[in-house]
């Protein structure tokens, strides 16, 4: 299956953040990986390009001293919440914060955990008239299935590309039972995933 983005398609960059690269406070295994796809996908020519970040309190809920179950990672405006030096962000036109109050936690890049409050995201994307995101970064088997889960639940077109995500569990993680919704474009990933490769 042949596809090329184009003005209704949105690339979404998922928490490349520092805090989750090799050394960071909640590294995800080999998550430096997913950043030369990401650059190469983030050249091509999507309506938008939306990148997301884990910006955090201090005593976000979902730190160990209070009771969570992560290490004190992406503090709001800290070294680990940055964007690394080598993710190009000259084509990402859009970031969008998340898990920001301290009493609620955001894996997805549109709500948070409890579908309450949103992010944006859906807004902005309506507004510029997508119809079809594109979903790469950290974690596969949290944030990125939590945003490509509400994408398709929203009735956005939602294509997870393998080459440009890893996930917390590592190499054990079964892409293939990942299961976001009925109108994800699973037989896109391929043709994706050799964008992401080759150009």
């Amino acid at each position: 299956m042949s596809i090329s983005p184009g003005p209704h398609d949105a690339l979404i960059i998922v928490d490349v953040q520092n805090d989750f690269l090799p050394g960071g406070a909640l590294a995800v295994p080999d998550g430096d990986a997913v950043i030369p796809p990401l650059n190469r996908l983030a050249a091509l020519p999507f309506g938008c390009v939306v990148a997301t970040q884990d910006w955090h309190p201090p005593d976000h809920i979902s730190f160990a001293a209070q009771g969570g179950p992560w290490p004190v990672h992406c503090v709001h405006a800290s070294a680990g919440a940055d964007f690394p030096d080598l993710l190009d962000l000259r084509s990402v036109t859009h970031i969008i914060h998340k898990g920001t109050t301290q009493a609620r936690d955001s894996y997805s890049a549109f709500f948070d955990n409890e579908g309450e409050t949103s992010t944006g995201l859906d807004g902005l994307l309506r507004a510029l008239g997508i119809e079809r995101v594109v979903i790469g970064g950290l974690a596969l088997d949290y944030c990125v299935a939590a945003t490509a889960r509400d994408a398709a639940r929203l009735g956005f077109t939602t294509i997870i590309v393998p080459d440009a995500c890893r996930a917390v569990a590592g190499a054990a993680f079964d892409h293939d039972t990942l299961s976001v919704g009925t109108n994800i474009g699973f037989t896109a990933l391929a043709a994706f995933g050799e964008l992401a490769r080759r150009r």
